[in-house]
């Protein structure tokens, strides 16, 4: 799965967001329906609005047995409100933590249902560029092998695009297969790799160019 580096260290919370992505997650084969259901799938800013639905994705990932939500950002069981808040507070880069640069998170939802978050650091620092990069993600438990994490890269490049990024860094494990087909469909191109004091193993750099050939379509 794809990567995300919490920029100073590891938050106590279960859920991290611009934080240490250690990745789940693909999607060896792809359903007949995800071209249908492509069309229906949004990558929506967290909002007050799907509060239930996104408790329902958290009890997903307890039900699995998951305590760690990579891309999540925050904890919402205790005050929702204040933790919408904080999303859009970090995406302004207001009161983030120390080490932290600003990051847009999403909700991938198709229909009545998140399947996955995604996020979007705006801007790399020394440590994101060693393990983590731009964008990180996490499908719920149910969701995945469907093919909706190539579909979820994908999406979250455009969104990349919009807030300025043309090049686009993204880390995996060099063991995980899974996530290096997702980066290669999406375009990516290996940079580099080597062992990751942060991470704690050898990890494998690629970067993808944002524009129609980088992508690939």
């Amino acid at each position: 799965m794809i990567e995300a580096l919490q920029q100073s260290e590891i938050l106590p919370s279960p859920f991290l967001m611009n934080g240490f992505f250690c990745g789940v997650i693909e999607d060896q084969q792809q359903t007949k329906g995800l071209t249908m259901a492509e069309e229906e799938i949004k990558l929506i800013a967290p909002t007050e609005a799907l509060r239930d639905i996104y408790m329902d994705f958290l009890a997903d990932f307890a039900r699995a047995g998951e305590t760690q939500i990579d891309g999540a950002g925050g904890d919402a069981e205790d005050d929702f409100a204040a933790f919408v808040q904080q999303q859009e507070d970090y995406t302004r880069g207001v009161d983030l933590p120390d080490g932290w640069v600003p990051a847009s998170t999403f909700w991938v939802v198709c229909k009545n249902e998140i399947l996955g978050v995604c996020n979007i650091r705006h801007r790399l620092i020394e440590k994101l560029r060693d393990f983590g990069g731009h964008i990180g993600y996490s499908i719920r438990p149910s969701q995945r092998n469907k093919g909706y994490g190539t579909l979820m890269l994908k999406l979250a490049l455009e969104k990349a695009r919009e807030v300025g990024i043309d090049r686009v860094l993204i880390t995996c494990d060099k063991d995980n297969i899974a996530s290096q087909r997702v980066i290669l469909k999406n375009g990516g191109v290996m940079d580099s790799e080597s062992y990751s004091e942060q991470a704690g193993r050898i990890t494998q750099r690629y970067w993808i160019e944002l524009t129609v050939e980088g992508r690939g379509q």
